[in-house]
This record gives structure tokens, C-alpha cells and sequence, in this order.
């Protein structure tokens, strides 16, 4: 059976009863049917944060897949299966992976969240519902121009920008307003997708409602002609806008196929926002659980980095453990082998691709100072000298490694590794975790220092707009603010195509965003853009639904 297959023959139990086993008060649960469920974290304010927290990563994502998910997600299954309280926190999908390259989000095989299907399409309507609000803060920002423009703003230098969630390249750039007087004043436009949108990024960073309506009025949506910032709250959008979120901001009960509750909330991507699920969710699931299973989005260069840099910095969160998740078969494609290769024995390719997964180790133990655990996502096609190579080049690094079967077993192919996790998040004190630059280091200086440290580069050239953007933020008072790099995901430099773990290249800065109200600036590197578009071959096409209402075609 397929994925979908396998999703839709598990039993899903009653979101009472999972509820239940989490811990949660019935008056903080609102159904969403049998198998979902919203969870107010008013009601559990009172409890005491007590769980262990522990961050699953990953090499840098290729063609040949990681799995990074699914061992997330059998990994709480497995803490389940050697007697642990676990629990699990995972973002939300986007519709546009889904219909696009990369598929659904919430796993694979017998390592799956459910329902599969309401999860990869609208779920509870998160993030509709912060499409709508940015949408909304953009209608009043044209709607304020048009009506008189009492803040002076310059049309040619609106920041905010429409959102929808669906990968759509012919709505990057586009010219909004045209038609006369009464469409509007005609400016450039366009959108971006709403995992990239602002809005998203206040969502995850926000504690409250409060916090949520507080930041949301932070965020910059022009300049003036006169050069000054203009914020939403200036624009009187951020109290609509809570209201539109009041719901979306309470996280999402569901459970894996082994039953384990799962926290599913929020979606920014890590290749352009920050890649992790919301504070609030991750926070509630360290209230009622012992072990708190995350993730981070895409490699630990982009996802691990921004968790801890970004997401730690503004919560206090600290990772006591964090796992890195690997395959042989994308080992060796780093390694040089094409993919239609991959499933044959090849040492020695894996011996040259493995130097990604000792960057990512070495940067996790030297960079950030935290314990690291290698699991490799087990396949049939892994040869015993294979495994065995790789097994000895992490005993030579004295990294713990555990392959797990998760796709086929569940939690219990993946007691291994969550054994070996248990027992150093026991033995571990309180986390001395450390970040990549300090809070004072000049805007410029924090890019430069996480393109050396963390991706090896061996310089950084900043565009004359770049530079503009980070002298001005500097000026308005953004220098204690953390950076957020939007990079290609397939690679440690700004080049998808280079493979491995390159050193001494050059990484270039080409624009700069405020997103004041997440609180980080985001630099955007070589050619990444903020609206993805779709392959030539869309997993739109395979997806279909029958008479029956039985979805297909989702991966």
C-alpha cells in the first residue's frame, strides 16, 4: 500500500480520548470532527512547563529524499513504545508542496499523522485564515492611499505584499490597481505564498492573543515619502486581524497512527521564513508532555539554525538533544551519484557525501553546543558494507547513530533510536546551548558570521540594495534584531546545484526585508524568491477524489 493507502486503513481513534491520554482538560478541547481538534491554551496556562525538548534535523534535503518527518514522527511513537510520555509538534502543510514537488507533510508509511488527507488539504483553516488577514492589512494599506493618504505613504515603496497559499510564479510581480480613479492608485505589486507571508512568521513568534495583536501592529507595511516607517498599527489593521486569528492561534490535537498526540501548528517554509512550528504549540506540548518530539524545517543550515537563532532567542525554548536525519541514499547522491543510481552498493560515494552529514554534526556540536544523535532512515536498498561504513565514520566522529524503520514499523522500529535519545536527554543537565552571533553584532555582521560559521563560505558580497536596506534598518532601530537567511535549500551555498559540503565559496545578499512584527530581518541569498512556482510535472495531477469522497494521489 501507499501512503494515502495505509492513512486511510488505520484506525483513527476518538480526539477525546487522545486528549485524554495527553493530559488535556475536556474545556480546553474544541472537535473538529472525530479525529481533530482545537486546544485553548488559556486553559492550561497554569501548568508548569516540565517535558524535555528535542529538535529532529536533517542533512541538506536532496532528490533522493530524507524522510526527516517521518522519523519525527515514529520517534515520539518509539519514546511511546520504551514507556515515555511523548508528545509531538509539527507545522502545518502548505498547499503549495502539496500540489507541487514535494508532497504532503505528515509523514510516511506507518509513520504518519491523522487524517492524512483533512491534514495536507484545509485542516482547521489556519492558514486561510492568515491568508485572509494579510490580505485584509494589504486592502487597508491601497484603501488608506486612495482615501487620502493621510500618512504620506509612497506608493512605490509599499513592503507588504498579498499572500496565497498555492505555488503560483504568474503572480510574483505584477502591477495592481490599474483601471482609473476608482480601482486604486496603480503601483507594482505581487504576491508571495502565505508560508513566506509576515503574518505567518507573527503567528509562530506570538505567546498570546495579546502578544499576537501586539506584534501584528509592528509590522512594516510602507515608507512615507519623507523616508519614515509605516507600521500596521498606523493603519489600524492589527485588531481585525487578531480577530480573524482568534481561533487559528489555539494549535491543532491530532495523533499518529500509533496514537501518539501531535501538536500540528503553523507553516513558514525554512528556505525563506524560519522553518518552525509555533511557540505556542511547542510550548503547550512541553506542559503535558515528558518528551517533546519537533522539527525543524529542511537541513540544519537553514531549519536548525533559525530555530535556535530565531525561535529560541525570542521564547527561552532550549533543545536538550537534537537528531540529525540522513539516508545512505542521499548520502551517496551528495556523494556524486546520479539518482537513478542510487539504489546500488557504493562505498565510496557514500564516504565523499557522509562530509555533509559531519558538517551539519560538527556545526550542531561546535557551533550551537548541544548533544547530536545520527538517524539514518533505513532502506532496503542500504548494503550491509554501506551501513557498516557509515556506522564506523560516526564511531570515529563519536556521534551516536541509530537506523530506524520507521516507514515499515512505526514506533517500533524506532526503539533504537529512541533509546538512545531518552538516555541523553536523562543524563543531560540544563541545556548550555549557545547561538550563532550575539544580539549586538551589526545586521551585516550577524549574515557574515552565519555564512561563515554555519555554511563555510568564505565571503559574503552584499548588492548596493542590500546594503541600503541594512543602513536603513540599522537607523530605525533594528540592530538587535536577529537575521533570518532565505536560502536554497539544496545546497550550503546559494547554488542548488552544488552538492556535499563546499567551503570557501561566496554567498550573495541581493535584497533585505523588515519583518518588524516577527521580530528578525530577513536577507534573501542568490536566487530564492518568496513565491514558488510548480514543476512541470505537478502532484496536482495525480490527486483526484471518487464518487465516494475517498481522496487519492496524495504522497
Amino acid at each position: 500500500m501507499n501512503d494515502i493507502q495505509i492513512a486511510q486503513a488505520a484506525e483513527i481513534l476518538p480526539i477525546s480520548q487522545i486528549a485524554r491520554k495527553a493530559g488535556i482538560p475536556e474545556d480546553a478541547l474544541i472537535e473538529y470532527g472525530r479525529g481533530i481538534a482545537k486546544v485553548d491554551p488559556v486553559k492550561l496556562r497554569e501548568l508548569p512547563q516540565k517535558g524535555r525538548l528535542i529538535l529532529v534535523t536533517a542533512i541538506t534535503p536532496t532528490a533522493a529524499g530524507e524522510g526527516k518527518t517521518t522519523v519525527s514522527i515514529s520517534l515520539a511513537d518509539g519514546l511511546r513504545a520504551i514507556g515515555k510520555k511523548s508528545m509531538l509538534t509539527l507545522r502545518e502543510p502548505s498547499l503549495g508542496p502539496v500540489f507541487g514537488m514535494k508532497g504532503g507533510a505528515t509523514g510516511g508509511g506507518h509513520a504518519q499523522v491523522l487524517p492524512m488527507e483533512s491534514i495536507n488539504l484545509h485542516f482547521t483553516g489556519d492558514f486561510h485564515a492568515i491568508t485572509t488577514a494579510n490580505n485584509l492589512l494589504c486592502a487597508m494599506v491601497d484603501n488608506h492611499i486612495q482615501q487620502g493618504n493621510v500618512l504620506n505613504i509612497d506608493p512605490r515603496q509599499v513592503r507588504v505584499r498579498r499572500c496565497m497559499d498555492m505555488n503560483d510564479r504568474q503572480l510574483r510581480s505584477i502591477v495592481s490597481g490599474l483601471g482609473g480613479d476608482k480601482n486604486g492608485v496603480p503601483r507594482e505589486d505581487g504576491f508571495d505564498i502565505t508560508a513566506a507571508s509576515e503574518v505567518m512568521a507573527v503567528f509562530c513568534m506570538a505567546g498570546s492573543l495579546k502578544d499576537l495583536k501586539e506584534r501584528l501592529g509592528s509590522i512594516s507595511v510602507a515608507r512615507s515619502y519623507d523616508g519614515k516607517n509605516v507600521t500596521c498599527a498606523q493603519i489600524g489593521a492589527q485588531g481585525a486581524m487578531a480577530a480573524l486569528l482568534r481561533d487559528a492561534i489555539m494549535p491543532n490535537l491530532v495523533q499518529t497512527i500509533d496514537h501518539t498526540p501531535c501538536l500540528i501548528h503553523g507553516g513558514p517554509f525554512a528556505n525563506i521564513a524560519h522553518g518552525c512550528n509555533s511557540i505556542t504549540a511547542t510550548k503547550m506540548a512541553l506542559q503535558l508532555a515528558d518528551y517533546v518530539v519537533t522539527e525543524a524545517g529542511f537541513g540544519a543550515d537553514l531549519g536548525a539554525e533559525k530555530f535556535i537563532d530565531i525561535k529560541c532567542r525570542a521564547s527561552g525554548l532550549r533543545p536538550d538533544c537534537v537528531v540529525i536525519v540522513a539516508t545512505i541514499r542521499a548520502l551517496k547522491h551528495h556523494g556524486g551519484v546520479l539518482k537513478a543510481d542510487l539504489n546500488k552498493e557504493n562505498v565510496e560515494a557514500l564516504r565523499e557525501g557522509a562530509g555533509n552529514l559531519l558538517r551539519h554534526v560538527r556545526n550542531i556540536r561546535g557551533v550551537w553546543n548541544l548533544p547530536a544523535v545520527v538517524a539514518i532512515n533505513h532502506f532496503i536498498s542500504d548494503s550491509e558494507a554501506e551501513i557498516a561504513a557509515l556506522q564506523g565514520m560516526m564511531d570515529g566522529e563519536g556521534v551516536p547513530c541509530s537506523f530506524c524503520d520507521g516507514w515499515a514499523a512505526g514506533g517500533e522500529g524506532t526503539r533504537e533510536l529512541a533509546a538512545t535519545v531518552a538516555g541523553i536527554v536523562d543524563k543531560a543537565g540544563e541545556s548550555a546551548m549557545r547561538f550563532t552571533y550575539p544580539d549586538e553584532m551589526p545586521l551585516k555582521e550577524k549574515i557574515v558570521t552565519i555564512a561563515k560559521r554555519v555554511y563555510h563560505a568564505g565571503s559574503v558580497a552584499f548588492t548596493a540594495k542590500a546594503k541600503t536596506m541594512l543602513d536603513l534598518l540599522t537607523a530605525d532601530g533594528y540592530a538587535a534584531a536577529p537575521v533570518c537567511i532565505a536560502k536554497t535549500q539544496y545546497s550550503f551555498t546559494d547554488d542548488p546545484k552544488v552538492l556535499g559540503a563546499p567551503e570557501g565559496f561566496e554567498l550573495t545578499i541581493r535584497d533585505v526585508r523588515l519583518s518588524g512584527g516577527a521580530g528578525f530581518i530577513v536577507a534573501f541569498a542568490g536566487d530564492i524568491i518568496a513565491m514558488p512556482g510548480l514543476p512541470k510535472q505537478p502532484a496536482a495531477l495525480a490527486v483526484d477524489v471518487d464518487d465516494a469522497g475517498v481522496i487519492s494521489g496524495i504522497f
